[in-house]
C-alpha cells in the first residue's frame, strides 16, 4: 500500500494543540515530533546513560512537526488542499500563540519502506576472535570459523555496534570455558547472554529495567535455537527488588555482566559480591573514560579486585574478580 507523508511545521508552543486541532478534524495517523519533548526525555531518564548519539541530538535540533498519514488514492490530492486551507485558517486563530508557518509538505511512501529500508544498514559484525553477530535475516560467506549471534535488531536494544558491547563481547570470549551459569544485569537484546551460552555456558539468566526488552531477548534467544531451558529473561531492579535480588542470590554466578552506564555501575558494584563466586568474575562496560575513576572506587570498595581494564574508542570495560 502507498501512502501519503504530510508534514506541518510549527512550534514547541502550540504543537499539541495543533495535533488537538487535527484529530477534531478527523487525521487519527500521525507523530509529533518535538525537541522539548526529545530534551524533556533525555533529562528524566539521563541514569540510564552517560551518551547521546551527536548526530541524533542535532536531528532534534530545533524540530517541532507533525508527520500526518494518508492512504494515497483518487481523494489524496482533495485531503490535501482541504487540510492545506485548514492549517491557512488554524495560522490566523493561533496567531497570538506563535503557531510557526504551519506549512504543509507532502511525500509518498510504502509500507516496504517503512519495514524494511532500515534493514540496508546492518551488517554482520565480526567481534573477538570466535564471534560474529548477524542480522537475523542475512545468511553471510566467508565467516565459517566464527560463532554466529543471531538478532533481530528491529528494536535498539544492543545491537553489537556498540564499543562497549563488543568490549563485553571480547570478554566473555576469554573467561567462558564451559558450563558457567551467567547472570547479564541490564540484559536489553540479551546479546551477552546469548553469546555466553553459545560459546559454552549452560546458563544464562537476563535481568532488565525494561519489560519490552525482557521480550525481545526472549525472542532473540529463540532466534538462536536457546529454549528457556537455558535462557531466561525477567524484567525488574536488582538494586530496588528485594525478592528479585534473593532469587538471584540462592545460588553464586560464575559470570556477572552489566553492559549500562557508570551511574547503574556505581550502585550495582556494591552487590555484586552478593552474587557472584568466590572464583567467578564480574565483567561491566558502558563506562565513558572520564567516568572510570569514579567505577574503579566504586569496584575496589565492594572488595573487588580489578584486572583488566579495556578502552575502545571514548568507552571502558571492566573485570574484577573477588579479592
Amino acid at each position: 500500500m502507498q501512502w501519503l507523508e504530510l508534514t506541518v511545521q510549527t512550534t514547541p508552543q502550540v504543537i499539541d494543540l495543533v495535533a488537538a486541532n487535527l484529530t477534531m478534524l478527523g487525521y487519527d495517523r500521525f507523530i509529533l515530533d518535538d525537541e522539548s519533548d526529545f530534551q524533556a526525555f533525555l533529562e528524566e531518564n539521563r541514569q540510564y546513560w552517560d551518551y547521546v548519539d551527536e548526530a541524533l541530538a542535532r536531528s532534534m535540533q530545533g524540530v517541532s512537526r507533525i508527520r500526518i498519514y494518508l492512504e494515497d488514492g483518487p481523494a489524496a490530492e482533495t485531503q490535501v488542499n482541504a487540510l492545506r486551507a485548514e492549517l491557512c485558517a488554524m495560522r490566523e486563530r493561533l496567531a497570538s500563540l506563535d503557531p510557526g508557518s504551519l506549512e504543509l509538505s507532502c511525500r509518498r511512501v510504502r509500507d516496504e519502506d517503512w519495514e524494511n529500508s532500515w534493514k540496508q544498514y546492518y551488517r554482520p559484525i565480526p567481534v573477538g576472535d570466535r564471534l560474529l553477530v548477524v542480522p537475523e535475516w542475512m545468511q553471510p560467506e566467508g565467516y565459517e570459523d566464527r560463532i554466529r549471534v543471531m538478532l533481530d535488531p528491529g528494536m535498539s536494544f544492543g545491537t553489537g555496534a556498540h564499543a562497549s558491547t563488543q568490549m563485553c563481547l571480547s570478554a566473555l570470549e576469554r573467561h567462558i570455558r564451559g558450563g558457567e551459569r551467567v547472570l547479564d544485569l541490564g540484559s536489553g537484546s540479551g546479546i551477552l547472554s546469548i553469546a555466553a551460552l553459545l560459546l559454552g555456558a549452560d546458563q544464562a539468566f537476563g535481568v532488565d529495567v525494561d519489560p519490552m526488552a525482557a521480550d525481545v531477548a526472549r525472542e532473540n534467544a529463540a532466534i538462536n535455537g536457546l529454549g528457556p531451558d537455558r535462557f531466561t529473561s525477567r524484567a525488574g531492579n536488582v538494586l530496588t527488588d528485594e525478592a528479585l535480588m534473593a532469587e538471584l542470590c540462592a545460588e553464586p554466578w560464575d559470570v556477572v555482566l552489566a553492559n549500562i552506564v557508570a551511574d547503574v555501575i556505581i550502585p550495582l558494584s556494591a552487590v555484586v559480591p552478593k552474587l557472584v563466586r568466590r572464583d567467578g568474575v564480574f565483567i561491566c562496560s558502558g563506562i565513558l573514560n572520564t567516568r572510570l575513576a569514579e567505577v574503579q572506587a566504586a569496584i575496589e570498595a565492594a572488595g573487588l579486585r580489578i584486572s583488566h581494564v579495556q578502552t575502545l574508542d571514548d568507552w571502558c570495560a571492566v573485570t574484577a574478580h573477588p579479592a
